[in-house]
């Protein structure tokens, strides 16, 4: 089977994966991610034997490169003025506020999906964020697809009775 050109595959997948970046990383980190997935694709590109499932491939790539950044950012160190100004908090040194961003911060969305299940979550942005089937949700949450719809279908209605206490 010959696969479709690469440029051609982020064409086509590239604004999807985008999404699904800023939905796993956040605004800072989305664009490092969703580069370094294309890269790693690339990499791989001539070794895959189908394109049947692009968009699913594209997918576990970009959740694995969000949870490498995710635990690499573990491992820095955070910058403070002065030791003076630093707190202990379980046994590491910490600024006295708050790390994320103000966007982090504010999104009540963020904050809501935050909130759910780790499964639940994947399932929402998988199949919504960058329209996958469920059956390829599935695979990549390791589920049945039955599972995969109740646990986007649950995670759906936790984010709207959430958001619904959310005012304005």
């Amino acid at each position: 089977m010959t696969l479709p050109p690469f440029d051609q595959v982020v064409c086509e997948h590239g604004p999807a994966l985008l999404r699904l970046c800023y939905a796993l990383c956040g605004p800072q980190e989305a664009e490092d991610v969703w580069s370094e997935t294309f890269l790693a694709a690339l990499a791989a590109y001539p070794t895959l034997e189908s394109a049947a499932n692009l968009r699913a491939w594209l997918a576990t790539i970009a959740r694995r490169k969000s949870i490498d950044r995710h635990r690499s950012a573990q491992r820095q160190p955070i910058p403070v003025a002065s030791l003076a100004e630093a707190a202990a908090v379980d046994g590491h040194f910490c600024e006295q506020h708050d790390h994320r961003s103000s966007l982090e911060r504010s999104g009540a969305l963020r904050l809501a999906l935050d909130a759910l299940s780790e499964r639940q979550r994947a399932a929402i942005l998988y199949h919504y964020l960058i329209d996958l089937p469920y059956a390829d949700v599935a695979r990549l949450i390791g589920s049945s697809e039955g599972a995969a719809r109740r646990a986007a279908a649950d995670g759906i209605a936790a984010l709207r009775r959430r958001l619904a206490e959310v005012p304005g």
